[in-house]
């Protein structure tokens, strides 16, 4: 019977739930149990697929092509288990399952009610998730009081009976420091589990999010207010040298004694994080460092490209590489020209939709090439370094993306079916790709050109990445594109899509359609950011990359 832990937050949003929850699962991983996690989301969307980055933060893509939520990349970087659509379940996708039910007359003509029938979806998701697991970590989005987090909470509340002492609550709150009075204050945490418990849940440890660490004095405060053992009151402090020290700040407090002893769980023996101190020591001691400008419309909210700075960071790690990321927002490039890039050491552009800031991110890639500055473009930033090859290289002034410009006439970037031969027909298709214009989303394999910089970067002739996109490069200037120097490196398994473009005459310039920052973790890195980093820190220093020295 797989072991259920169940995350809950209280006071105020943003404590670190997620990563909380995937730094006790990495612990739980390394004594050799086998561990999943779930994100409940309380909003009534069906997915984040359709919310703005400046509230919701980054999409995070699955390989099966769920679009979730951005914690889902936290699990995805601090575990080996691959998360997919049964791992996010949202107040929207619960609704949909239990309305639909009741169209096709599951329910028998009952009154379809909240408790049992919304109550019941969620727990059947829940079980769904954690089917196979020793144990499943799930976390409850929001904070305990908010009415539309009342349904999971009931439903975490029945699973806690149901599943006896195979179940157990973990709940974070804070614990504030007001510095006018010197003080800490405990008070917050004692109401949120109040709030907690007044709906049936008695929370097994709490962990405390403050500015110092909790006094004995004051663990023994919060256990009597509480009905928590004092030994369970956990401080979770800031961690110093980056979110990969919380697995051990938290192991050294004992709360993976705490869970294994409670729920009973038969594990291979103590914890080993040595991998994770091995990542520590490299963020903590860099030999080198760089600087990359990620220029974007989204670039200064710190959500929006959460998997992207984390995978930048990852890139530096195997040679001690520090990398500073200096956003940019592509709309300043286009109103006060390309200054601002002159004293970084790569460029990159991210993945995004729309017009907004689009000649700012083509400014920028023109820059890198024209400067041999080292460039990666992710899905929008490969597209927009085919529409500046395309203008300035190729001659075609009024090359654009069919996105911003429906009736450009030369549409080198464009959606599937407006490739149409004399017939009407669609004259490409790909058994990977969703058609008519939906998104493209999840993993796919893509064939690697031999004696190209992706080839020797990935060192395999066939890859798999996740993608998030409408549009793609357009088949009819695959030869144009071709005779003025381009190499089209990449494509899908049956050849009709371009994956990846680069350029031979360049220190180091690639674009790829996909989103590597979805595949990359701190220990293993991703092989794109980690020859993107390393390109930088060659050409900083004068060198050719390895990758493209090889050539």
């Amino acid at each position: 019977m797989t072991s259920l832990v169940f995350v809950t937050g209280g006071v105020v949003s943003s404590l670190g739930k997620g990563l909380s929850s995937a730094s006790l699962a990495a612990i739980l991983e390394s004594r050799g149990l086998k561990v999943t996690l779930m994100k409940l989301d309380p909003y009534i969307n069906v997915d984040p697929g359709t919310m703005s980055p400046f509230q919701h933060g980054e999409v995070y893509v699955t390989d099966d092509g769920a679009e979730t939520d951005l914690d889902l990349g936290h699990y995805e970087r601090f575990v080996r288990t691959r998360m997919g659509q049964v791992n996010n379940v949202t107040t929207g996708r619960i609704y949909n399952n239990v309305i639909a039910k009741e169209r096709r007359g599951d329910y028998l003509g009952g009154t379809v009610q909240v408790i049992p029938h919304i109550t019941d979806e969620i727990k059947a998701c829940v079980e769904r998730c954690a089917e196979g697991y020793d144990v499943a970590m799930i976390e409850i989005g929001g904070t305990v009081g908010d009415i539309e987090a009342m349904p999971f909470l009931e439903a975490i509340r029945q699973l806690g009976v149901e599943y006896g002492d195979k179940a157990l609550f973990m709940h974070l709150t804070l614990i504030p420091f007001i510095k006018a009075a010197n003080e800490t204050k405990t008070k917050p945490t004692q109401h949120s589990v109040k709030e907690l418990r007044s709906i049936g849940i008695q929370p097994d440890i709490l962990l405390c999010r403050c500015e110092n660490e909790v006094s004995e004095d004051e663990r023994r405060k919060i256990a009597l207010f509480t009905n928590v053992p004092a030994k369970a009151v956990i401080s979770a402090l800031d961690a110093r040298h980056g979110i990969y020290e919380i697995p051990m700040l938290l192991h050294e407090q004992g709360l993976d004694d705490l869970v294994v002893e409670k729920l009973g769980l038969e594990t291979t023996g103590p914890a080993n994080l040595d991998d994770w101190r091995e990542v520590v020591d490299r963020m903590e001691h860099t030999r080198h460092e760089v600087t990359v400008g990620m220029v974007g419309k989204y670039v200064n909210h710190s959500d929006a490209y959460k998997s992207l700075t984390e995978a930048l960071v990852h890139g530096g790690l195997r040679h001690r590489i520090k990398v500073n990321i200096r956003a940019l927002e592509s709309e300043d490039i286009e109103r006060e020209g390309v200054d601002a890039l002159k004293d970084l050491d790569a460029i990159l552009v991210p993945g995004g939709f729309g017009e907004r800031g689009f000649e700012g991110k083509v400014q920028a890639i023109r820059y890198a090439r024209e400067n041999k500055v080292p460039y990666l473009g992710i899905c929008y930033g490969m597209q927009a370094a085919v529409v500046e090859y395309a203008r300035h290289v190729c001659g075609l002034p009024e090359a654009i993306s069919t996105e911003i410009s429906p009736h450009t006439p030369d549409p080198v970037i464009g959606l599937i079916t407006e490739w149409l031969d004399a017939s009407g027909k669609v004259e490409t298709r790909s058994e990977d790709s969703d058609l008519g214009g939906t998104m493209r989303l999840g993993g796919q394999r893509c064939k690697l050109l031999p004696d190209t910089l992706a080839r020797r970067t990935y060192g395999e002739d066939v890859i798999r990445e996740r993608h998030r996109h409408r549009f793609e490069f357009n088949n009819h200037y695959r030869d144009t594109l071709r005779e003025h120097g381009m190499v089209l490196s990449g494509v899908s398994m049956d050849e009709t899509l371009v994956e990846i473009v680069e350029l031979p005459d360049h220190p180091w310039f690639l674009g790829c359609q996909f989103h590597p920052e979805f595949t990359s973790s701190p220990r293993d890195g991703h092989p794109l950011f980690t020859g993107f980093i390393e390109a930088a820190l060659a050409c900083q220093q004068g060198e050719l990359p390895a990758e493209v020295a090889s050539l």
